[in-house]
């Protein structure tokens, strides 16, 4: 994987050339204090929002000076001191952004250049990637390892490290909200401009359809890559997710540089890389399109469901552990935390009953 690739596959690079064969989506520079704001690693204070703050003006003689968002947060202490944490705006930034959703019908799906916050979706609300306003997007985003990687180490993984990094212009991507069903997604792995691979993108669970289906899937995919996306990137190796609706027809999602740096879900990178036929490398809990052309892998069963890679960003891997059991170590430090705890807390009440008695 080169730099090159990594930059061609940036949103605005491919989305004007495939624009009518995707969803509709807006592109919007991402000014620089935005981008400080989003990795600062400072409290959590989200803002444009319009819920539980306090607007007032700053006391500036500047005629362009702008309306502040305090958020109140107590942090008790021994003296029992409230602190206020001061949110940033951005109104130029965020009239443009409410612009755009309004747009796209009120409801959006947001990404940077590269990748979306799919590892921030349990603190939303909703559970969802879905946002109807800013401080949704910045909630997302503030949260997301995916996203600060591409804001920080965008090249990490590329092979040509040695040579200068490309001049990145930050964009917030807003793609209008499609409801898509997880078991229509797949991703294809493209090398030398033949598609070599399809897999099932969300490969944790089994949808029967796929296996029903699996020969109208795959010509389906196939067409639309020969007729559609084959010699229009400007790369010849890529990875692209496509999305096959009830009616059979196919949308691109996205597209990925082929590299570690995408996941290879179904198959490992060294299977892909190797230039060896993937039909031949089935593996237990996997199929493989027994013919010419690209090998189709899948889930095949229930028994094969794994859980999803994202879960390790949700809490600390430590109360993971906790909960599967898989260290009994990190149990027996637990319960000794909480019997210490129980402990301090019945000596606490005894100091006080006793003092109360003096």
């Amino acid at each position: 994987m080169k730099k090159e690739q990594v930059v061609n596959c940036q949103f605005s690079v491919w989305y004007p050339i495939f624009k009518k064969h995707t969803i509709k989506s807006l592109i919007l520079p991402l000014p620089q204090n935005v981008i400080d704001y989003l990795l600062d690693d400072g409290t959590l204070v989200v803002s444009g929002s319009d819920h539980n703050t306090q607007r007032t003006h700053t006391n500036s003689s500047d005629s362009d000076a702008e309306e502040d968002i305090q958020v109140q947060e107590e942090e008790w202490s021994d003296d029992e001191t409230t602190t206020t944490v001061t949110a940033p705006e951005f109104p130029e930034f965020t009239c443009k952004v409410l612009e755009a959703i309004n747009a796209l019908g009120g409801r959006v799906f947001p990404k940077l250049n590269w990748s979306a916050p799919r590892d921030a979706n349990w603190i939303a609300l909703n559970s969802s990637l879905q946002c109807q306003s800013l401080s949704d997007v910045f909630l997302l985003f503030k949260s997301s390892d995916f996203i600060t990687h591409d804001l920080t180490q965008p090249f990490l993984q590329c092979s040509d490290h040695d040579s200068p990094d490309p001049a990145i212009s930050y964009e917030l991507v807003l793609r209008k909200w499609s409801e898509l069903i997880p078991g229509g997604e797949f991703r294809c792995f493209v090398k030398e401009n033949k598609l070599i691979g399809i897999s099932q993108r969300d490969y944790t669970q089994y949808y029967q359809h796929i296996s029903k289906q699996e020969p109208q899937i795959s010509q389906a995919l196939q067409e639309f890559f020969s007729q559609h996306i084959q010699y229009h990137f400007p790369d010849e190796d890529f990875v692209f997710d496509v999305y096959r609706d009830s009616r059979g027809r196919v949308w691109l999602i996205d597209l990925n540089p082929f590299g570690e740096v995408t996941d290879s879900l179904l198959f490992s990178w060294e299977e892909l890389t190797s230039g060896t036929s993937l039909s031949a490398n089935q593996e237990e809990g996997e199929t493989a399109q027994q013919q010419e052309g690209p090998a189709f892998r899948y889930t095949t069963s229930e028994v094969t469901v794994q859980p999803s890679p994202c879960l390790s960003y949700r809490i600390p891997r430590d109360f993971v552990d906790l909960s599967t059991g898989e260290d009994a170590y990190k149990l027996i430090d637990f319960l000794k935390l909480k019997k210490s705890q129980q402990e301090e807390s019945e000596e606490e009440e005894e100091e006080e009953e006793a003092a109360a008695q003096q």
